[in-house]
């Protein structure tokens, strides 16, 4: 039988350097959902469902979404585009699974019972999942990987030139290093 170590069986140099990663629960935002997608994957690559719609154009997923508009977008690697919020535009992603995408949002509905919760996580991945991202949280996303990442996103409104919903703040308002690969 194995005997268990403590720290002390740990050499003087290292000792104090000794920490355990934070595996709890993370904090998370009102109104926020991360759907968890079937990929199917088989010998010859894989498929994703992204999104069933009902008779009436409600995704089913979120029966009171009515998807508007639709678009592809590519970041290339070292790209940081954020932040930005709606006061009325609500949006679902879905970062491709063959991508890798940093992705922030912080809460900046003052009445908001999670109001300046931040979430920071990773879509894609090998992973097929859709973000549900309600008005008044302030979203972003980094690609800060060697391949260009892809994504889909779905919103409940046209994008008017004339008059974008689309009202941005600073890239760094959580700090620079909110956008870094964490070392450890």
């Amino acid at each position: 039988m194995l005997k268990p170590l403590s720290k002390e069986a740990i050499g003087q140099d290292f000792q104090n350097d000794l920490s355990v990663q934070d595996y709890s629960k993370k904090p998370t935002i009102e109104g926020v959902q991360l759907i968890n997608l079937n990929l199917f994957v088989d010998d010859g690559g894989s498929l994703a469902e992204i999104l069933r719609l009902d008779e009436n154009g409600n995704m089913l997923i979120l029966p009171e979404f009515k998807v508007r508009q639709s678009t592809f977008s590519q970041m290339l690697p070292s790209t940081i585009k954020a932040f930005h919020l709606h006061y009325n535009q609500e949006d679902v992603w879905f970062i491709l699974p063959s991508s890798r995408l940093l992705i922030g949002l912080f809460d900046a509905r003052k009445d908001s019972p999670t109001y300046q919760n931040t979430m920071r996580f990773v879509l894609g991945a090998g992973r097929a999942q859709a973000l549900y991202i309600p008005r008044g949280v302030a979203h972003g996303l980094a690609n800060l990987w060697s391949e260009p990442a892809h994504m889909i996103y779905f919103v409940n409104q046209h994008f008017d030139a004339t008059q974008p919903d689309e009202h941005r703040l600073p890239w760094d308002k959580l700090g620079e290093d909110f956008w870094t690969i964490r070392k450890g």
